[in-house]
């Protein structure tokens, strides 16, 4: 995009007063962002726009707009918008979806499927795992984890999607020149360095509670289906799945014991309708058929009767036949607790084994055969 359009957009961006519809009515009737703002109060009065808003947008801060310039103009930085041919196109379906993106990392992700991981940002550790987990599994079979970099469940979609070296799409409430929370610095730029982080906000802007539903409905908008793993029953997460009903899209919930308050919104989302999922196979049968191709098994995944990647086959074998504690297996197979927790997720989700109690985990069945 040439500078001086660059420029145009930006200060319709910054315009006070100015909506998303009156914006794109003003840039459809002259053409061009650099056209609309030099178009004068007679020509914003002729699309319907008040010459307040005109006014507005000549006393904008020109130092301020050629900040703004200066950050698109950077290496891995930018703004998408609606007038470019890569905006995705699931996000023009929603009402009122947001005339431009800025964004840092690859732009591209956007045109992949995606699926949303929610959830509480007080997670328990179950829900940390199990975001972790099926963040991963869904990467490896070719899906986009979309989440909204908030503490809990979010972070631990977006570092599962990581850990699994697949691709993850952040959307914020600020503008990406600042980290919100700001203890997700340091993920912020790993998903930069492989992903994508977006946001509809202008460099330099700060979060605001209304911000958050603002973003919670582009989580929702990108995404083919939207997986909460843990809320609480006013958990911001159920406006996120209130959003992905009303635009059309498949809502997810995995069940949680009834003594846990962070399970309560996934069983409410489930009496409401919300598929029940255990299982990435789940989710994978409610969306296969708009992802056709894209969905691969990039890394094979255990099977109850098919055989196991290296990492967790090594895993099972250790099990043996009897229920082993945690920190059993820790010591056979000199590997950290985090990666053995995130390995049994996976094992656990596709059946192969099982909690035993009192911190034990039991293999479940006969075990694959040796690679």
């Amino acid at each position: 995009m040439p500078p001086e359009e660059l420029r145009g957009w930006l200060r319709l961006i910054r315009s006070p007063g100015l909506g998303a519809k009156a914006l794109l009515a003003l840039i459809e009737r002259f053409g061009s962002a650099a056209a609309a703002v030099d178009a004068g109060r007679g020509g914003w009065k002729s699309c319907g726009v008040g010459v307040e808003s005109w006014d507005a947008q000549q006393a904008l801060d020109g130092e301020r707009i050629e900040r703004d310039l200066q950050w698109c103009l950077q290496e891995r930085c930018g703004l998408l918008t609606c007038a470019d041919a890569r905006y995705p196109a699931r996000l023009r379906e929603i009402a009122h979806f947001p005339p431009a993106l800025f964004w840092r990392g690859d732009p591209d992700l956007l045109a992949l499927p995606q699926l949303a991981v929610v959830g509480s940002r007080n997670a328990t550790p179950q829900g940390v795992e199990s975001a972790d987990g099926f963040a991963a599994e869904l990467t490896r079979r070719g899906l986009v984890v979309t989440s909204g970099l908030a503490l809990g469940i979010d972070a631990a979609a977006h570092r599962g999607a990581l850990r699994a070296q697949g691709l993850t799409v952040a959307v914020c409430a600020t503008g990406l020149d600042r980290v919100y929370p700001a203890a997700h610095r340091e993920l912020a730029q790993q998903i930069e360095g492989s992903g994508l982080l977006i946001s509809e906000f202008p460099p330099g802007t700060s979060p605001r509670p209304e911000h958050f539903p603002r973003r919670n409905r582009l989580i929702s908008g990108l995404s083919l289906g939207v997986l909460v793993v843990e809320a609480a029953r006013e958990s911001g997460s159920l406006i996120t799945a209130r959003l992905a009903a009303e635009q059309g899209r498949e809502v997810f919930a995995i069940p949680g014991s009834i003594h846990n308050v962070m399970a309560r919104g996934c069983h409410q989302l489930i009496r409401q309708g919300a598929k029940l999922v255990e299982t990435v196979d789940d989710i994978l049968e409610e969306i296969g058929d708009q992802v056709g191709a894209w969905l691969r098994d990039a890394v094979p995944v255990p099977a109850r009767s098919g055989s196991a990647p290296h990492r967790l086959q090594a895993v099972l074998d250790a099990l043996g036949d009897k229920p082993s504690a945690i920190d059993e297996l820790v010591d056979r197979l000199d590997m950290g607790v985090e990666d053995l927790n995130a390995a049994l997720l996976e094992l656990e989700l596709e059946g192969l084994v099982a909690s035993a109690g009192g911190g034990r985990v039991m293999r479940l069945g006969k075990a694959p055969a040796r690679r």
